[in-house]
């Protein structure tokens, strides 16, 4: 882990960025204002990798502000220059308040990260900072809704000089996720653009092509990364309960995995039961486990991008939808209510939902990308309702051993279930 270097930078310009970081961690508004005409809000001290939202989170911390005794002079009813300790603590609360929004409007980068592997959010969220952390959440949502436009835009521009679309990763990618990078930059004042939070991971042709392995408790990659595993079974459970409370449902599954959901379905006596498979060996194992001569089931071999079509032309509707496939992004997923639930969910018994493991390697992320989604779905025209299910330690577990990314980090799922708007 290499520390931002200052070679090469100005000293004056150094001496700058590192009085924007003691302005930002004093919350003087005042001397901000101006350091911020000249400097960056994104610069790093290049020993601890503080960006000035560290800074200003990190001088909010409740456990070191000075409280009143009668040695400050406070004998007279418990007031410091005619104030509580409750009115200092509202106005230093208010001047770190004001500190974050300031550098958000000056461009201050919300998932920079420290040498303690913390972006702002983090910060704030291990010092108990609820106020400043919906400050850093609400910009990551911001901030990720205008890079998706953007991407909109670039893909158009691409769309008419060539023809030649690529998949992104898998569908728990958050919506702006690339391979994450540490920091380094070459000067205090001019720092990269900010990491993203995901391991890098196969491609769909990739994945499709490659060989996967079974074993009791999880699916494997050719690369190690968890297809899926017995774990997710608590959060499956709920999510079948929900989206097919009763007998007799039209389901269609995306994704069949290890089965789990699946067999929660078919434990409910459906109408009809569809499931979307594309991955070979998974097709295989179905065969050998008699999942294509289980009544109401119908298995659709390919992927759901070219199965889907098919359902809408033959005008298949259902009560109860469910997507969790492997190495796409998010913008699969939005592909995926935008042009397809809408055509193939009932109006009014309809709900789906998806496995939502977006930015789940970090609480600040995962609560930034759940509100990309919602914006999403409620322009989309739907409506959503979160469960929270308890997650087991993972680490702990043993769960990561011999697997190469950690894909759920958190200690509580937030299960999705979708209607549309009434």
């Amino acid at each position: 882990m290499n520390p931002p270097s200052i070679v090469d930078s100005d000293p004056n310009s150094a001496a700058e960025a590192q009085a924007v970081l003691l302005a930002a961690s004093h919350h003087d508004l005042a001397s901000l204002r101006r350091l911020l005409c000249t400097t960056s809000a994104s610069v790093q001290d290049p020993f601890t990798w503080f960006t000035p939202l560290h800074a200003a989170i990190a001088g909010a911390d409740p456990s070191k502000r000075p409280q009143s005794s009668n040695e400050n002079g406070v004998a007279n009813g418990g007031y410091i220059n005619g104030k509580t300790n409750e009115d200092h603590e509202t106005d230093a609360d208010e001047a770190a308040t004001n500190t974050v929004k300031l550098l958000l409007e000056n461009g201050a980068i919300w998932n920079d990260l420290s040498k303690n592997d913390e972006t702002p959010g983090c910060l704030a969220l291990r010092l108990h900072l609820p106020d400043l952390y919906n400050l850093i959440v609400d910009a990551g949502v911001r901030a990720e809704i205008l890079l998706s436009h953007l991407d909109s835009y670039q893909q158009l521009s691409d769309q008419d000089s060539s023809d030649d679309g690529k998949d992104g990763s898998r569908s728990n990618s958050p919506p702006s996720a690339t391979t994450m990078t540490e920091p380094t930059p070459t000067t205090i004042i001019h720092p990269p653009s900010p990491p993203s939070f995901s391991e890098p991971q196969p491609n769909q042709p990739t994945y499709l092509s490659s060989t996967v392995t079974f074993s009791p408790s999880r699916i494997l990659d050719a690369s190690a990364n968890t297809v899926m595993a017995s774990w997710e079974s608590s959060i499956m459970t709920l999510t079948a309960s929900l989206l097919a409370p009763q007998a007799g449902c039209r389901i269609l599954n995306i994704g069949h995995g290890m089965g789990i959901i699946d067999s929660l379905f078919q434990s409910t006596s459906p109408q009809t039961h569809h499931i979307v498979e594309a991955h070979p060996s998974v097709l295989a194992r179905m065969r050998e486990q008699g999942w294509y001569e289980k009544d109401s089931v119908v298995v659709h071999e390919g992927r759901w991008q070219d199965v889907l079509p098919q359902l809408l032309e033959k005008q298949e509707m259902f009560d109860a939808i469910y997507f969790d496939t492997f190495a796409e992004p998010y913008t699969a997923l939005r592909t995926f209510f935008e042009d397809f639930v809408i055509g193939l969910l009932d109006d009014e018994s309809g709900r789906w939902g998806y496995f939502n493991g977006l930015g789940a390697d970090r609480q600040v992320c995962y609560d930034v990308y759940g509100k990309v989604v919602e914006l999403d779905l409620l322009e989309s025209g739907f409506e959503v309702e979160w469960h929270g299910v308890p997650v087991p330690d993972l680490e702990a577990a043993g769960e990561w051993e011999g697997v190469q990314s950690k894909y759920f980090q958190l200690r509580e799922y937030r299960l999705p279930i979708v209607r549309f708007m009434k």
